[in-house]
């Protein structure tokens, strides 16, 4: 395994790999036992520029190719994944800690998302618009933006590298992606191979893996990308947002949330129970739509905390290759003590541990949280890993309130017996996405995915696909004469 990540412990610019030219080394470290499974000299401004400005070469030509032909190469690269999905899954187990369930869920999404892109890559239409001008004819025409910047984050680097590079690619756009700094081989080389395998020209996808101390903002600030997409954190998204807005550039931003699940006082609580430990635990908790909060009716209240509590005792945290493991490591050792101090904080502010996991270097066990002040900034803010605070409530009303007294809004879940009782609740949530009787974490290929206040601007998927990475152009034909006043 470890060869693998040797091998593609590089650059890839203009279809070339090679080594960056930078004055230090990012070391790829497997979260779980420290290994070190490669060590990649980091990209210069220079590199990114060279990158950046191969893609734009090579767009040209790609935009001009023709569309049936675009599309084998997602078919191409489709069948690469599969054939090489033990290979990935192996890699992120060692690269990012991800479990057997974890790399299964993860890869077929991808899998997914790249049918999509098969049949994205013929999805624009052209539109004839009539005039008030007699003899006019209005051509509307969707074009590709030219070339997008990609920034991907650490914990579903595989798939969420290919959420926008694939799509990009298939309608028409030259792509630069830098992928996390944790998972430089599973979120960004690894995908530059595949589609290299699949016989994409050179230089139309390019992976830079560098760091802001290197290259501060030149990977937002080149005048080459008209697009820039990034999924991470609230914070950095903001300085993103900034800066595109600043030079006039578009921005799709993907970004951190604080979902509840929430199970009202008629609902199925087994059902409810293995939806929420999933919500909140899958791949230890660092989802963007997990479920931070929990919350119960008090008339179920009891109930669900003895169910609850029980399953979540019985999740085993370990190595992430062993299939029995649930629970592998988190990212890295900033992660988990930060992680650490959440639950120290909130016993301080007194909450009532009714699971408490103890933490051994980057393993962090399951904890669950109860009887937290209402007024914790901890019930606001996004907590990635896994800890639930588990929150009790009387009525519908009290538990929207609660479910919107966060500034995020990208996901949520509602668990009720009565279908349309959960979709008006469901219509009550300032989410981007919201769910009746099931978990809080979905994503699918032509469903509009994002959020609303901190999470994010903006939507992926299906046609939302067209509006993040094409553009429409108006030519009109005149074929009379027109009048001028003068």
């Amino acid at each position: 395994m470890t060869s693998c990540f040797t091998d593609l412990a590089q650059q890839y610019i203009d279809g070339t790999w090679r080594p960056g030219n930078g004055s230090w080394d990012i070391i790829d470290f497997n979260p779980y036992d420290n290994e070190k499974l490669a060590s990649i000299t980091i990209a210069t401004v220079e590199e990114v520029d060279e990158a950046y400005r191969a893609a734009e070469r090579a767009q040209k030509r790609w935009a001009e190719t023709n569309p049936y032909a675009r599309r084998a190469v997602f078919e191409k690269a489709l069948r690469l994944v599969e054939e090489r999905e033990p290979e990935i899954t192996e890699a992120i187990a060692a690269e990012l800690g991800g479990t057997r369930l974890k790399a299964a869920f993860e890869l077929h999404l991808a899998k997914e998302f790249l049918r999509e892109a098969v049949h994205l890559a013929l999805r624009p239409e052209g539109r004839i618009i009539p005039s008030p001008v007699d003899g006019k004819e209005n051509r509307v025409y969707r074009v590709p933006v030219g070339v997008v910047g990609v920034i991907s984050p650490f914990n579903f680097p595989f798939l969420l590298s290919l959420k926008s590079v694939a799509p990009a690619l298939a309608l028409g756009n030259g792509v630069v992606l830098k992928p996390h700094q944790n998972t430089p081989v599973v979120g960004g080389t690894l995908i530059a191979k595949i589609f290299e395998d699949a016989g994409l020209p050179g230089g139309l996808l390019n992976v830079v893996v560098t760091d802001i101390a290197e290259i501060g903002d030149a990977f937002l600030e080149h005048p080459v990308p008209k697009v820039i997409s990034f999924t991470g954190s609230d914070k950095v998204g903001r300085h993103v947002a900034t800066v595109c807005a600043s030079l006039f550039k578009r921005s799709v931003l993907e970004l951190g949330g604080n979902s509840a699940l929430v199970v009202l006082d008629d609902a199925d609580v087994d059902y409810a129970v293995d939806a929420a430990v999933f919500s909140r635990y899958v791949h230890q908790g660092q989802v963007c739509m997990a479920a931070n909060r929990v919350l119960v009716d008090r008339a179920v209240a009891d109930e669900f905390t003895e169910k609850f509590a029980a399953k979540v005792r019985s999740l085993k945290t370990g190595d992430p290759r062993d299939p029995e493991t649930v629970i592998g490591p988190v990212i890295n050792s900033s992660q988990a003590d930060a992680l650490a101090c959440v639950v120290e904080q909130a016993l301080a502010e007194g909450a009532t541990a009714v699971v408490r996991g103890t933490t051994t270097d980057n393993l962090v066990e399951p904890s669950v949280l109860t009887g937290l002040p209402a007024d914790s900034a901890l019930l606001r803010q996004e907590v990635f890993g896994p800890v639930a605070f588990l929150v009790p409530f009387d009525g519908e009303e009290e538990a929207v309130r609660l479910v919107n007294d966060t500034p995020y809004g990208l996901s949520g879940a509602v668990h009720t017996a009565d279908v349309e009782r959960g979709v008006a609740f469901a219509k009550r949530i300032d989410a981007g996405m919201f769910h009746v009787n099931d978990g809080t974490v979905h994503d699918e290929p032509i469903v509009p995915f994002g959020g609303e206040k901190h999470s994010g601007v903006g939507r992926l998927n299906g046609d939302a696909m067209l509006d993040a990475f094409t553009t429409q152009k108006w030519i009109s034909v005149q074929h009379g004469r027109s009048g001028f006043p003068f």
